[in-house]
C-alpha cells in the first residue's frame, strides 16, 4: 500500500540533503529528482532526466515522470507511476523480470552512448570520430563510464 497518494512538486538548484515526504523535488540544473519512497519506508529515490531514464513531463500545474518508479533495490520493493503528481500504485515484479528489465536498461544505455550495438540489431558502419552529445558528456561525468 502506498502511503502518499500525490506527490507535490518543488523545482530546486539542488536536491535537498532532507527530503519531505510528499514532496517531488525537481532540479532541472541538473537532470534529476528525487523523493522520499511514496510507500513510507522513507528511503531516496532517485530519478536522473537522460534519454535512457526517465522524462519528467510539467503540464505548468502538475509533474509527471515516466516510467514507472520501481525501487528494486531497497527492502520494500515498491513500485509505482506518478502520473500529474499522482501516486499510482503498480504491480510487483519478480526477481526474473527485473533482471530482465536490468539487461534491457544496459543494452539502451550502451546503444545510445555509443558503447556496442544493441542485442539483436546489426552492427552497422564504424562511427565517424565526432564530438560526444550533451547526454554523453553528462553521463560522463556523474557516472563514468558505462
Amino acid at each position: 500500500m502506498m502511503r502518499h497518494k500525490r506527490l507535490d512538486h518543488r523545482f530546486v538548484e539542488h536536491i535537498p540533503e532532507r527530503l519531505e515526504p510528499g514532496i517531488l523535488y525537481v532540479s532541472m540544473e541538473y537532470a534529476t529528482s528525487a523523493h522520499s519512497c511514496c510507500c513510507g519506508c522513507g528511503e531516496e529515490v532517485v530519478a536522473p532526466f537522460t534519454p535512457t531514464d526517465w522524462k519528467m513531463t510539467f503540464d505548468g500545474e502538475t509533474v509527471s515522470l515516466r516510467p514507472s518508479i520501481g525501487n528494486w533495490t531497497l527492502k520494500c520493493r515498491s513500485h509505482y507511476v506518478i502520473d500529474r503528481g499522482k501516486v499510482i500504485k503498480a504491480g510487483p515484479w519478480s526477481d526474473e523480470q527485473v533482471e530482465a528489465e536490468r539487461r534491457r536498461d544496459r543494452a539502451a544505455k550502451a546503444h545510445f552512448y555509443g558503447q556496442t550495438p544493441q542485442v539483436g540489431l546489426p552492427a552497422g558502419p564504424a562511427r565517424l570520430q565526432e564530438k560526444p552529445s550533451f547526454w554523453r558528456h553528462l553521463w560522463t561525468r556523474i557516472f563514468g563510464r558505462l
